[in-house]
């Protein structure tokens, strides 16, 4: 492919927005081709929900049926949280859900729904086969010792995936990932700046 048709910038107007806007904001993008990070189409939305619903109707299109496998590929209490926010938002599908700590899916552990808790990991997860794939962004950030390599190793052992990824502050873009892992879907969050207020 031509480096030029791999240039992503043209689908960065996003930071051209009034900083008012591009606070709290979720990016939403989905690229159906499977063509090398470039995206086809762009929305925006906004705080947790503009994460979690886009999410839910994104898995919901692509018509995943009960006891369908969607399994969370990151890194252990960084992303925990995040992937059970996820998986809160799909929990009435009823699909199989499951967590696999960096890419090591020999550790995998089932995520099944508390009551007036949420989503909770637990028992090992056995005979992973997953209809969508979700790739956390903190296996991109600095020191974490997974590679994009691996990450498409471990997506091209299952044909025919979806492949969603979840990231916060464009760390799959800044990590170069987007050059080595397809994503038909992307949804890229702004978190900055977090302010904080105490009484000293």
């Amino acid at each position: 492919m031509p480096p030029d048709l791999c240039d992503i910038s043209h689908i960065h107007a996003f930071n051209d927005l009034p900083l008012w806007i591009r606070k709290n904001t979720a990016i939403f993008i989905i690229s159906p081709l499977k063509c090398r990070s470039i995206m086809t189409t762009k929305e925006v939305f906004h705080g947790v929900p503009g994460i979690l619903r886009p999410f839910k109707e994104y898995i919901e299109k692509k018509g995943l049926k009960k006891g369908d496998q969607v399994v969370y590929y990151g890194v252990p209490g960084t992303c925990t949280p995040f992937v059970e926010l996820l998986g809160f938002a799909i929990r009435s599908l009823e699909l199989e859900q499951v967590f696999v700590p960096m890419v090591d899916e020999g550790r995998a552990h089932s995520i099944h729904h508390v009551p007036d808790i949420g989503m909770q990991a637990g028992a090992p997860a056995h005979g992973l086969r997953p209809k969508a794939i979700v790739v956390m962004g903190g296996l991109s950030m600095p020191n974490v010792p997974v590679q994009a390599e691996q990450v498409k190793a471990v997506i091209d052992s299952h044909p025919g995936v979806l492949v969603i990824g979840v990231c916060f502050m464009k760390m799959f873009e800044k990590a170069g990932w987007l050059t080595t892992v397809s994503f038909d879907c992307l949804i890229d969050a702004n978190i900055d700046p977090v302010e904080v207020i105490k009484n000293t």
